[in-house]
């Protein structure tokens, strides 16, 4: 009607105002900030960072405190925690990956002072804010930079994800994890090794599965549904189409971009960050579409590996990664029994046979 308000902004306008007024927080938080002195690093403004998120039962090791919560209720729980607060908590199976992540950072910051493209930790978690102090004293105990926190009171925090813009979950809750696939976002189950190893200081050291992990499960169906001889005629007529990318692609396209971060500054003999491919697949007969595929996408995988079906287990004790993603459970477990931190993808035809079974 001619003569009334304002008309309502579209969608589009909505967000772009929305992104304006994010902006202009940011740099008035900034502002501040940079007023302030100190000696710790500021996190990356989200939009400029490769935002990790991970559980409280990821980081640590919370299996007693798991047992008296599941047994005797939360509000014995929050007690318990709150009269050993001062008692520092045990790594967990996300530990080693994390201090990897902030020696990356630490190199970045060397390199790039003024750069804001690095990992931001973020631990995300249902627990109680109660339980904060003591969550709070062991990551400093330990010199963790953790500084964004989300504690949502026993509500499940996957639905902040998307509002910390995160690249990667952590999480010890199959169920949380499961949720936040659904969702888009690249997740996985932490599980802790049956053997204590020794992990690069230096080097951050990340191994994918193939396919249902960088690359869509295609593939895999085929193995299931027709069997091994379809599938390896199946990729050799499809050698040069790409596969449709997985739920980790973005996760290695992220550490991609922060290696060529170092190359740029004549690093790449001393990058603190090495990927590894870890695949079933055989090399001669379907291992060329899996290569052309990391091409078409431009990104590079430091070192390749086709089993051809031999066990994960094996190799990945000469890697040791501090993190080993991978969509089947049995592959999981034979990493785990042989020292390696797997964290399973649930993702892709696989789920269906694990649960059938």
């Amino acid at each position: 009607m001619s003569g009334s308000g304002p008309e309502a902004p579209q969608p589009g306008e909505a967000a772009e105002v929305g992104l304006r007024e994010a902006e202009q927080d940011w740099a008035a938080a900034k502002a501040f900030y940079d007023n302030l002195v100190s000696k710790r690093p500021r996190p990356p403004k989200p939009q400029h960072a490769i935002t990790v998120a991970v559980s409280s039962r990821a980081l640590f090791d919370l299996v007693e405190e798991r047992r008296i919560y599941e047994e005797q209720g939360v509000e014995k729980y929050v007690e318990y925690q709150q009269d050993n607060e001062n008692v520092t908590l045990k790594p967990g199976p996300a530990f080693h990956f994390v201090k990897a992540l902030e020696h990356v950072n630490a190199r970045l910051l060397e390199l790039y002072p003024d750069d804001e493209e690095r990992f931001d930790i973020v631990l995300m978690t249902n627990n109680h804010a109660q339980v904060g102090v003591r969550l709070i004293n062991s990551i400093n105990h330990y010199g963790l930079t953790i500084e964004r926190f989300c504690m949502t009171g026993g509500k499940s925090p996957i639905g902040y994800l998307t509002a910390y813009l995160t690249n990667l979950y952590l999480s010890a809750d199959s169920e949380k994890v499961q949720e936040a696939i659904e969702a888009g976002i690249a997740s996985a189950t932490m599980f802790t090794a049956n053997k204590d190893v020794a992990y690069s200081d230096t080097q951050l050291r990340v191994a994918f599965d193939g396919d249902a992990v960088l690359f869509s499960d295609e593939s895999e169906q085929i193995v299931k549904e027709q069997g091994l001889d379809r599938f390896f005629e199946h990729e050799q007529l499809n050698e040069n189409k790409p596969l449709a990318q997985g739920p980790l692609k973005g996760f290695l396209e992220d550490l991609g971009k922060l290696q060529k971060k170092f190359y740029a500054k004549n690093e790449r003999l001393n990058c603190p960050i090495r990927t590894f491919l870890v695949t079933a697949r055989s090399a001669a007969s379907s291992g060329a579409r899996v290569l052309k595929t990391l091409r078409s996408w431009g990104l590079e995988i430091d070192e390749a590996l086709f089993l051809a079906g031999a066990p994960k287990g094996p190799i990945l004790v000469k890697i040791r990664p501090h993190i080993f993603f991978d969509d089947q459970m049995f592959h999981i477990e034979g990493a785990q029994k042989l020292g390696t931190i797997a964290a399973h993808v649930p993702y892709g035809v696989a789920q269906k046979y694990h649960k059938s079974a």
